[in-house]
């Protein structure tokens, strides 16, 4: 005679699913009671507890390897994905960087151009005036007599130089 917790044992399982399975078992191969209520097992009882638990498993077995390896190639596509993802990130990352160096070098170009333009040619209303520092003007030949004639100074405060 066995005990349920030595089936339960060599099937891997608890205690509670051998109830479970005696319970599905059918009516002529379950186990009986004794006067106390445990089970007496017989071989044929255990066999067909052995059996309805195999044939339980199986299938189980074969669904969960399927399921492995579904999910294996989930992963594998996953990674080859991220992978993918991570090339287009990098390739971004440079032709970010290669606009940025471009912007960088357009604006001191820029800056360039605009020095060498200031510094090389004044335009005639960016030349200063000639009268326009000087209060005395020179001499011509209305004026011979080389007074001094007083000309207001441009600016805001010309009109206290009088």
């Amino acid at each position: 005679m066995e005990a349920i917790s030595s089936i339960a044992k060599r099937l891997n399982v608890t205690n509670g699913r051998i109830y479970q399975i005696i319970k599905e078992i059918p009516a002529d191969k379950q186990p009986k009671k004794d006067a106390k209520g445990k089970y007496n097992f017989t071989k044929e009882s255990v066999e067909a507890i052995e059996s309805y638990y195999n044939s339980l498993s199986s299938p189980k077995t074969d669904n969960e390897s399927d399921l492995v390896k579904q999910l294996r190639e989930d992963l594998e596509d996953a990674k080859a994905e991220i992978k993918a993802k991570n090339n287009q990130i990098d390739k971004f990352q440079q032709l970010l960087d290669q606009q940025q160096q471009l912007n960088l070098s357009t604006n001191r170009q820029n800056e360039k151009l605009l020095d060498t333009s200031t510094n090389n040619t004044l335009s005639q209303d960016d030349s200063p005036s000639q009268n326009d520092d000087k209060d005395v003007l020179k001499p011509t030949e209305s004026n011979s007599k080389w007074e001094e004639t007083k000309t207001l100074k441009k600016g805001l405060f010309g009109w206290l130089r009088l």
